[in-house]
């Protein structure tokens, strides 16, 4: 032995896991009480609340160089991280469209985490259950046991994964051999004026750009004219350029829209254009009992993306790209160099998952999806997703109901656009609405956004929460008018 082994020999080799198993176990137990408590009493705590000086200090701490006491680890996170949260695990929090999230699924994501699959692919059985959620996702829209589908992080990457298999398969040469420069006919895509912002990166990282997007106009009720739709596809075919891809919207993000599906369906068929359905808000309707005729159609699509970390509540990261055409969603992606090929048996013998999108490692986000699922039964969350419908509803019908309040429409399904009317204009009434929405946040009553519709601005409601009751929304109501009076007196604002 020489001189170098003989001082490898000496050092102890050092490991990750804790030196006291009992030790972590018992903090482990203290960090599932505090969990189960911090869920139980979201209710009681503010929605949001800004941060003091010292918390956000303790974000700008140098690298650690050496160790600490787990325990202290974890009091550090509870002191900052879990008493600040953005706030959408609480019954009034309606501001961006998200789920609330459910403990099962938090502990689907734990579980994954302990197991520690890379859901790359593979002969194991993460990567099965990886495909049966995916299956799942099939079943609940309608799609055949036999399209392809992958999950992803979420709503914007599950565009951007239909949408480039759009772009294959209408390119009419071989794009990933040869690149976009070669494609002899510039494409064009298609969408409304509601279109969610992804669609714009996902063409610009499609290497087609952002004109390559054309938005049509919308009805009056905000959903894309389909005359319109047809008229700019045969003007762009006689200016040269080649129709490629319509992209249907299952919900808008300013109000909830659904696009014709049915109608966008056929017209794409008489003009062989790709059908994609942007369901990431309104395609898991299609599993409400009392709106699933809202979505109709969406089952008619080549691809579509939607998002479980919404209407199904898992907790942050999951989405799902579904594809009609397997062959042609492998084909997008799939890549097999000498170390990743299968083998007759063993741990490669599985299908490789990663052919499918663009990630090669990949977190194991079926868990938290499967328990969820197995636990409640898909049944139930349809029900969920209708009652946030009447949600809806009710509030749209409290704010016809109050003399300061205005309603921009009738929702469509669970988004509610209003505002706080004291006969202001232009920017005054902004500004006003404005300062209503910070306050119901910063005296943690409530988190809303605002948006413009028709021109307007408008505080705006999303009700995709399992929490929420009627008396929540009793209460935004009550506190709407409440601080629209109080800033009104100061003369915050002026007409």
């Amino acid at each position: 032995m020489d001189a170098m082994q003989e001082n490898l020999g000496l050092v102890a080799e050092e490991t990750l896991d804790p030196p006291d198993w009992a030790d972590v176990q018992a903090l482990s137990h203290r960090v599932i009480d505090d969990a189960v408590d911090y869920l139980r009493d979201v209710r009681d705590r503010p929605v949001w609340r800004e941060m003091p000086a010292d918390v956000r200090e303790a974000f700008a701490a140098p690298l650690p160089r050496s160790p600490a006491p787990l325990a202290a680890v974890y009091g550090e996170v509870s002191r900052t991280v879990m008493s600040y949260p953005m706030g959408n695990t609480h019954p009034r929090f309606w501001s961006w469209y998200m789920g609330s999230s459910n403990f099962t699924g938090a502990l689907g994501d734990f579980l994954a985490a302990i197991q520690g699959s890379n859901l790359g692919g593979g002969n194991h059985a993460a990567g099965l259950m990886d495909s049966q959620v995916v299956n799942w996702c099939k079943q609940m829209l309608g799609f055949p046991a036999s399209a392809g589908g992958t999950l992803v992080s979420g709503g914007s990457m599950a565009n951007i994964i239909g949408l480039t298999v759009a772009r294959n398969v209408k390119a009419g040469i071989d794009v990933r051999e040869h690149g976009v420069a070669a494609i002899e006919k510039p494409l064009r895509f298609y969408g409304s004026e509601q279109l969610h912002s992804c669609h714009r990166k996902a063409m610009e990282a499609l290497g087609l750009g952002n004109r390559a997007l054309r938005r049509i106009p919308t009805d009056s009720g905000l959903r894309i004219d389909i005359a319109a739709l047809r008229a700019a596809i045969t003007e762009d075919r006689a200016a040269g350029f080649k129709p490629a891809c319509v992209i249907g919207t299952a919900g808008t993000v300013n109000t909830g829209a659904i696009d014709d599906l049915q109608a966008l369906a056929k017209l794409a068929h008489e003009e062989g254009l790709w059908f994609h359905v942007d369901g990431c808000i309104g395609a898991l309707i299609a599993i409400a009992p009392e709106n699933a005729h809202r979505v109709a159609g969406i089952e008619r699509a080549d691809s579509v993306a939607l998002d479980p970390h919404k209407w199904l509540h898992a907790p942050f990261e999951v989405g799902c790209a579904l594809v009609r055409d397997a062959a042609a969603h492998r084909g997008t992606f799939a890549v097999t160099p000498e170390y990743l090929e299968s083998t007759p048996r063993g741990l490669a013998s599985g299908e490789w998952l990663h052919d499918y999108g663009l990630q090669t490692s990949r977190g194991f986000r079926a868990l938290k999806v499967w328990m969820a699922l197995k636990e409640h039964g898909v049944e139930k969350f349809g029900r969920l997703i209708d009652q946030n419908i009447a949600q809806a509803v009710y509030l749209a019908g409290l704010i016809e109901a109050a003399p300061q309040l205005q309603l921009a429409a009738s929702p469509t399904v669970n988004i509610v656009c209003f505002r706080y009317q004291p006969g202001l204009t232009g920017e005054a009434l902004k500004a006003l609405n404005t300062e209503i929405m910070l306050r119901l946040q910063e005296q943690g009553i409530a988190a809303l956004s605002d948006t413009t519709v028709h021109g307007e601005h408008w505080l705006r409601v999303a009700i995709t929460n399992h929490r929420t009751r009627r008396e929540d929304l009793d209460l935004l109501v009550r506190e709407t008018v409440r601080l629209g009076r109080e800033i009104a007196a100061e003369g915050a604002v002026s007409s």
